[in-house]
């Protein structure tokens, strides 16, 4: 996973439709009261409220500490720690562990597909969303070729999401010791806040395309690069993103 240090408040405010889509996902997840869930990427802790009044037990974790702070302050009830996706451990297995809108921030998925499996109950389940094959394909290729036309050209950084086509990511799973029961694949053009959403969008998920840019240089690429998407993807002023979403639901096998 890149480190990539989060604006919280600018997650809450600006790009809640994270969490208002993945409460669909919550529903594949169906949690019962009394069940043990881990909420793996938790952001800022509003699924796994969600989750919580269920009446299900929720633990989330996640990667950055000023998500895990600002999860902390809005839900004091419920636990939260900062844990990376790759090697965290329990001592207590879970019942079923959920995830929206992280897996396609892990490059080393293998691990983390490990540690996924390792923490589970055997019969208990993984529901997990994600970005999948095509996802903001144009809004990358838009950056990339902004900074281009700057002259930087040799300073685009190397890809750092993992959007895996259903096949790759299910076999994946398989591998691990995972049995299947649902996955889907789809477009999901998704509506960004105000004016400026595309702008404060690539601000918020694409600032690591800049690591090896000035702050002055990112600005000029990110300005350049919503006009080039502004014919597709902006109609009197309302933005949206061009998302592709992989959803699987899985269970770890009562045997191997």
């Amino acid at each position: 996973m890149p480190d990539i240090k989060w604006n919280a408040a600018l997650y809450d405010n600006k790009h809640s439709f994270v969490s208002a889509y993945g409460e669909d996902v919550v529903g594949w997840l169906n949690p019962l009261p009394g069940e043990r869930i881990l909420d793996l990427g938790c952001g800022t802790g509003q699924l796994a409220n969600d989750i919580a009044t269920r009446g299900a037990s929720i633990i989330g974790i996640d990667k950055s500490p000023e998500m895990i702070a600002k999860a902390k302050a809005t839900y004091p009830a419920l636990t939260f720690d900062v844990a990376d996706a790759t090697t965290f451990q329990f001592s207590e297995p879970f019942d079923a562990i959920f995830s929206n809108a992280t897996l396609h921030w892990v490059n080393e998925k293998e691990l983390a597909a490990a540690a996924i499996f390792r923490n589970l109950k055997p019969g208990g389940r993984l529901v997990l969303e994600m970005g999948g094959k095509g996802n903001v394909h144009h809004i990358g290729q838009a950056i990339r070729e902004a900074m281009k036309l700057q002259g930087l050209e040799n300073k685009i950084a190397a890809d750092f999401w993992y959007f895996p086509s259903l096949g790759e990511y299910t076999s994946l799973l398989e591998a691990t010791g995972f049995r299947i029961l649902s996955a889907a694949h789809f477009d999901r053009p998704t509506p960004l806040t105000g004016e400026t959403g595309m702008e404060d969008w690539i601000n918020m998920f694409g600032s690591f395309f800049f690591k090896h840019i000035t702050p002055e240089q990112a600005t000029a690429v990110t300005k350049q690069a919503v006009e080039l998407l502004k014919p597709q993807f902006c109609n009197e002023g309302a933005w949206h993103a061009d998302y592709v979403r992989l959803r699987v639901k899985a269970i770890k096998p009562e045997r191997n």
